[in-house]
């Protein structure tokens, strides 16, 4: 049996490079706990609609920041425990 992993992730905007949660978008997905953090990343972009776009990635362990190249926008993606 595979363990599977529930993260959170939430999207909004910026202002100043820094979140400002004028408005946000929540939302999860369930990821294999074994997957890679770029297969994570990977998956997280897709769920928000950012594939093919260039972001810099933040890890922190319990939770990866990803900020779009040209956009005032920041995700969050943190796992549920």
């Amino acid at each position: 049996m595979v363990a599977i992993k529930t993260w959170s992730i939430e999207k909004t905007d910026t202002f100043g490079g820094e979140a400002n949660y004028c408005w946000v978008n929540r939302s999860e997905i369930e990821i294999p706990e074994s997957y890679s953090n770029s297969w994570i990343v990977r998956k997280v972009k897709e769920e928000l609609g950012w594939t093919g776009i260039r972001c810099s990635i933040e890890d922190w362990g319990s939770y990866i920041t990803i900020r779009p190249a040209g956009m005032c926008q920041i995700a969050f993606a943190t796992i549920k425990d």
